[in-house]
């Protein structure tokens, strides 16, 4: 699957389970590790661990695998590894803490839908 067939599939997921203030950004001129990073708010740990689980049903729904997932335990950030596109799912407190879009602000954003 392409990295930009992935990155929709990513958004389909999070969006099909409510997912807050999804954000995709486009770093495939910044690092060799991914294509894109897709950030994704969620209303509670259940909320947060039910969006992860989503995107990693229905990538393998298509045949791909989760590199890695980390964080799954009950915590307020998960981060799900799809090799192309990497997942961070967080409650709205750990993404304002955190701010990964400050690490990345000069790549575009490309949305949540992903349109440029």
């Amino acid at each position: 699957m392409q990295a930009e067939q992935l990155k929709d599939l990513v958004v389909t997921a999070l969006e099909n389970i409510k997912a807050q203030d999804v954000s995709v950004i486009d770093v495939r001129d910044r690092t060799s590790v991914t294509d894109y990073m897709v950030l994704a708010s969620g209303t509670s740990s259940r909320h947060v661990k039910s969006l992860a689980d989503s995107v990693v049903s229905d990538a393998k729904d298509q045949g791909v695998k989760a590199n890695n997932v980390e964080g799954a335990g009950g915590s307020d950030w998960i981060l799900v590894d799809l090799g192309d596109v990497v997942v961070h799912l967080m409650l709205p407190a750990a993404r304002e803490f955190y701010d990964l879009e400050r690490f990345w602000r000069d790549a575009p954003d490309v949305g949540a839908a992903g349109s440029e």
